[in-house]
């Protein structure tokens, strides 16, 4: 099972926030023993990043949120690297782990004798994980950032959002951290490559994963556009810059979004308007032309789609093997049968909180449900821990 198949690697997560916590969780799912490395009194800033609060059953502790969207399965200690003690206790933990990841700036843990180059020489094997803003070197390394600085710097946002001459123009980020779970997701993959590697050849290895990298990486296809054209990308709201009509139209009774993929789609789409014509206008027989000629056909379909409601047409794209969607609120995601069927909400019991709702990792589609641990509190696994040490 893909759930146990790390059940033999120790991590030690002493990253914060998000897209390190997303990578070890992800490492976690997957078996491997992460124990988390948290400030004395302070922990994971996100523990604090609220409302709302998840409050326990007697009222002295919470959970945030975010943090538990990011942190289970995991064990919690709290380590001062200031402390010389506490040092030698993390060097300790060091010589049975696998992979170390951390998110400090470029040069922090370096000042206490916890970089990779200190590190490899007490344990040779190890696969040094380093998440910053900027990467390990160049210009911009000794700069902090967060998700949203990125998705500014790296050109997403410079694309995403209404186009000027359109109502609420301007830039949007997008309405989750996507920089943040595309690093932590890069992140993994790395690891999972670096001890595949180990297996083969017994070497370590230090991973600079840069959030500005994963940022331009993840332009994907607008980052390709540009590349080719020489051309910046404009911002077209919810329309796809290379595929049309592909994007939220209005029926009489609310909003759906209309994927055509191909022009053979596009035939089947004109006929169940009511406007076959439309196929064959020189302006959009091609999906070349209809990008081209976006807001003339967007004017046409609008005037059709709103003269009625969402389940005549969503019946009709249907039968027709047209894709579409919904809109849907998160209240609607978890609802919905094919979300459900999927097991996407699952519960980790935790004796203080009750059942704690978290989403199951897509990795594990198919796998069968084993218990999942809760977040931790914070430095509640420290004493034991220790006391494996001293055996």
């Amino acid at each position: 099972m893909l759930s146990k198949v790390l059940d033999n690697v120790r991590v030690l997560d002493l990253s914060r926030i998000l897209a390190g916590p997303w990578c070890t969780q992800n490492l976690a799912d997957l078996g491997a023993e992460v124990i988390k490395v948290e400030r004395p009194g302070q922990g994971d800033d996100t523990r604090k990043w609220g409302p709302p609060y998840l409050r326990s059953q007697d009222g002295e502790e919470t959970f945030s949120a975010y943090f538990t969207c990011c942190n289970r399965n995991k064990q919690s200690i709290c380590l001062d690297f200031a402390a010389a003690a506490d040092r030698a206790t993390l060097l300790a933990l060091l010589r049975d782990t696998d992979v170390l990841v951390e998110n400090y700036k470029a040069g922090t843990l370096k000042r206490y004798g916890l970089d990779y180059e200190t590190l490899k020489a007490v344990r040779p094997g190890l696969i040094y994980v380093s998440i910053t803003g900027y990467g390990q070197d160049g210009p911009k390394a000794s700069r902090p950032g967060y998700d949203y600085i990125f998705q500014g710097m790296g050109g997403l946002m410079g694309y995403t959002g209404r186009a000027d001459d359109e109502p609420g123009a301007g830039p949007l980020r997008a309405g989750m951290p996507v920089v943040d779970i595309a690093t932590g997701m890069y992140a993994t993959s790395a690891i999972l490559a670096a001890l595949l590697r180990r297996g083969r050849t017994g070497a370590g290895g230090h991973l600079d994963i840069a959030l500005l990298d994963v940022a331009v990486a993840i332009n994907a296809n607008q980052g390709a556009n540009y590349l080719i054209s020489g051309q910046n990308p404009g911002r077209t709201g919810n329309a796809h810059p290379n595929l049309a009509p592909y994007e939220v139209f209005r029926a009489s009774d609310g909003h759906f979004i209309l994927a055509v993929g191909n022009d053979e789609q596009f035939v089947r789409l004109c006929a169940l308007c009511g406007r076959p014509d439309l196929a064959t206008d020189g302006r959009f027989a091609s999906n070349k032309g209809r990008v081209e000629n976006l807001a003339a056909l967007r004017a046409i379909l609008a005037d059709i789609l709103v003269q009625r409601d969402r389940a005549h047409w969503t019946a009709q794209l249907e039968a027709a093997g047209i894709a579409w969607g919904p809109v849907n609120t998160l209240e609607e995601v978890f609802a919905d049968e094919q979300v459900r069927h999927r097991g996407m909400l699952r519960h980790a019991e935790h004796p203080r909180f009750g059942a704690i709702p978290l989403v199951r990792n897509p990795m594990l589609a198919g796998e069968p449900d084993s218990p999942l641990r809760p977040p931790p509190l914070m430095g509640e696994h420290t004493e034991a821990v220790l006391s494996r040490l001293a055996e």
